[in-house]
């Protein structure tokens, strides 16, 4: 099942990767407009696995990689924008 849906997400790869490029990129700017640009380490933290992602993208990666470091992605942007909206 799981190389049916690799197979899906290889064929439909320019939609994901329009909605790859928003989502990474607008919450990227969001967490460091939130909060994570008052912290080195924390823009480090936000700035990196974006730019990777990004990276990935643009080197026309396998879209396995490039799910899995969106995911990495997302999960850290998430967090870094909750951590500076709470406190």
């Amino acid at each position: 099942m799981e190389a049916k849906e690799q197979q899906e997400i290889e064929f439909n790869r320019f939609g994901y990767i329009a909605a790859i490029i928003l989502l990474i990129g607008c919450l990227g700017g969001i967490a460091v407009g939130v909060g994570a640009i008052q912290n080195t380490f924390s823009l480090i933290l936000v700035v990196i696995p974006t730019m990777i992602t990004l990276s990935l993208l643009l080197a026309v990666y396998p879209m396995k990689y490039i799910m899995k470091a969106s995911l990495v992605c997302l999960i850290i942007d998430v967090s870094m924008i909750t951590y500076y909206t709470i406190f």
